[in-house]
């Protein structure tokens, strides 16, 4: 389709700018397939396996394994935009073995409740306090994200740094991808570039099952916590006729923005692996989980 191996067309439009899924029709996908301290820790404790937990009055679908030491973080797993948390199944499994790893569905997404109507970084990040509330309790935690999963916990990681303890960004969808798309990908491109540009402006505006508007904004800090960012390395964004390579270096420089987080920050390449860093490459994320959960405790 448009000259372009169907591997790659599947990743652009599934994946491409990480925040959404839109059909080749310019359709969005129905199901968008591919956010009292005694009482708290108590339940939290007693979290384990899948299930349904109430936040805000709404049924959040959650996940939970291993056990941590004491001190230890608790590793909170954030899914990318149109997966859910059995996308991260295998990686949660590996990480378990050491540490207790939470994952779950935002309001939207798996099997969690729809939103009632439009969300914000605000809104998304109190469905994530509600979650740690009951999956972490008092403990620390370590968030690591995947795409629009990773913007979303470095967006929030600012504002809670008596809880977010250390930071893993996999492929972080970036702080500016909106400004980027629209002045990478000009209006008057034609094809399967303006298609792009046009779905991926729509989803970021809100127009996705999770009802999130993804909102440009600088990289605030969130102070010395460890934080590790990965970038893919395989350029899958540059198979996009003309504008493509110029996707990939703005990706890249937004990867770069994110070290201004946290001055204990360090970016890292995975040199095997297209945006879905730890499917293609999972040692290197497992790898960097736990550095940042050694690092955190």
């Amino acid at each position: 389709m448009f000259g372009i191996k169907a591997s790659v067309v599947a990743a652009l439009c599934t994946t491409v700018i990480g925040a959404g899924v839109v059909t080749c029709g310019g359709a969005m996908a129905q199901d968008w397939d591919p956010f009292a301290a005694v009482e708290r820790q108590i339940e939290a404790d007693l979290i384990s396996g899948t299930k349904k937990i109430e936040v805000a009055g709404r049924s959040v679908n959650v996940s939970c394994s291993g056990e941590a030491a004491d001190g230890a973080p608790v590793i909170v797993l954030m899914h990318g935009g149109g997966d859910d948390l059995t996308k991260m199944a295998a990686l949660q499994k590996t990480l378990s073995g050491k540490n207790r790893v939470c994952s779950y569905d935002r309001l939207g997404a798996g099997a969690s409740d729809k939103p009632q109507g439009p969300q914000d970084f605000a809104s998304t990040g109190k469905i994530l306090t509600g979650v740690l509330d009951q999956v972490a309790g008092d403990r620390p935690v370590v968030l690591a994200g995947h795409s629009l999963g990773g913007l979303i916990a470095a967006r929030y990681a600012p504002d809670h740094q008596d809880r977010v303890k250390g930071l893993v960004l996999m492929d972080a969808t970036p702080s500016t991808m909106r400004a980027d798309i629209a002045r990478v990908i000009p209006k008057s491109a034609k094809g399967p570039a303006a298609q792009v540009r046009a779905q991926q402006l729509a989803i970021f505006a809100g127009q996705n099952p999770e009802k999130l508007v993804i909102a440009d904004g600088k990289v605030r800090s969130a102070g010395k916590i460890p934080v590790e960012v990965i970038k893919h390395g395989q350029p899958y964004l540059a198979a996009i006729p003309t504008y493509g390579k110029r996707l990939e270096k703005a990706w890249s420089a937004g990867q770069r923005k994110w070290l201004a987080i946290s001055s204990r920050s360090r970016l890292s390449t995975a040199a095997k692996s297209g945006h879905y860093i730890y499917t293609d490459q999972p040692g290197v994320a497992v790898k960097a989980i736990e550095r940042v959960a050694k690092r955190a405790a």
